[in-house]
């Protein structure tokens, strides 16, 4: 976004933008981890969350229409960076 800055005068712009840090957990290899109960619920959870965000970067950089943000928290939470 672009803000007429007054210190440089009338015809000066400036530019603003957005950065965030975001810690992705690797991918959980379910069978070899053993991982049960909550443990496993949380690593479908990655693994959906990392596959979404796969899809989205590819749709994004092919310039597709549609770009499946709202398909989990991740991509929901990225969506405007």
């Amino acid at each position: 976004r672009r803000q007429p800055s007054v210190r440089d005068g009338p015809s000066a712009t400036s530019t603003a933008a957005k950065f965030q840090f975001v810690d992705l957990a690797g991918s959980e290899k379910v069978k070899l981890s053993g991982a049960e109960g909550e443990q496993l619920s949380q690593a479908i959870n990655i693994n959906h969350g990392l596959f979404v965000l796969g899809k989205a970067i590819t749709a994004l950089s092919e310039g597709s229409a549609h770009v499946p943000f709202r398909e989990s928290k991740l991509t929901r939470i990225l969506q405007n960076s």
